[in-house]
């Protein structure tokens, strides 16, 4: 049977139509990437909630993908550090073919059932760690080989994909199956696919730093200050709780390099 991910557009001619007609039809066509994640937030919850325990018992989190599946993953891992300030090393993002492959195609990487685990191994991955595999078409040999060796030897595992009852989610401890439909140009898995992945790994990260203390009320007290805007945000962050005036602010921000560490030092 065909995926559902590789079936015919829903739309036909689309060189034939006007710039405002194709936006008009790939925003409905995006309109129902959030109605889909609507309907497996449970399966998101329990996935955030297993990644949570490894993480507080010490483990880390992985994503593995390739093409835009590993981009995303990769994405979402680096942004991690700068946003939460946690180790580079907590969450970690792995892609079919390198760090090459982050910018240009590697022919072929993704069908390599083995290196996937290669590249897990290279980084001593242990039943401490979680891996989620990214895979739109759920059928990815890079992935799941991966995951299948992961199940073998006990490392629990989650997954994104967009089609139901793939191969990759007959590997995963915690599926994810985001059924988006067909693509708006047809097979093209980095439109909605791609905007699915994208939002459910949004949920994940935030979700888990949340769990683990990396954000305050509603605040980034943790954030990496790697810029004078993330600076300026932080400064505004500890006036809101504290009695201090923005220089004097800045000053304790500046020495003690985060809103939390700020804050802790002040009540003193």
């Amino acid at each position: 049977m065909q995926k559902i991910t590789e079936q015919t557009s829903l739309h036909r001619h689309l060189e034939k139509k006007s710039t405002v007609e194709l936006l008009q039809l790939i925003n409905e066509e995006d309109a129902k990437v959030p109605q889909a994640i609507s309907k497996v937030l449970p399966a998101i919850e329990k996935l955030i909630d297993a990644v949570t325990d490894k993480l507080l018992a010490g483990g880390r989190l992985f994503y593995i993908g390739a093409g835009t599946s590993g981009r995303l993953g990769i994405v979402d891992a680096s942004e991690c550090p700068p946003t939460f300030g946690v180790p580079h090393g907590l969450v970690i993002g792995l892609i079919a073919g390198g760090d090459a492959a982050i910018r240009k195609a590697v022919e072929f990487a993704e069908d390599d059932t083995e290196q996937g685990w290669k590249d897990l191994q290279a980084h001593q991955i242990s039943e401490k760690d979680f891996v989620i595999g990214i895979a739109a078409s759920g059928s990815t040999p890079y992935v799941a080989g991966a995951m299948k060796i992961c199940r073998a030897n006990k490392i629990s595992t989650g997954c994104i994909c967009c089609n139901e009852n793939s191969l990759v989610a007959a590997q995963a401890n915690f599926p994810i199956e985001v059924v988006v439909g067909p693509e708006f140009v047809t097979g093209s898995t980095r439109m909605k696919s791609g905007t699915a992945q994208k939002l459910v790994l949004n949920m994940i990260s935030t979700c888990v730093m949340i769990k683990l203390g990396r954000v305050e009320d509603n605040k980034m007290v943790n954030m990496q200050l790697s810029n004078e805007k993330l600076v300026d945000r932080g400064v505004k962050m500890l006036m809101e709780k504290t009695s201090l005036n923005y220089e004097t602010a800045k000053q304790l921000l500046l020495e003690k390099g985060s809103v939390k560490k700020a804050v802790d030092a002040f009540n003193q």
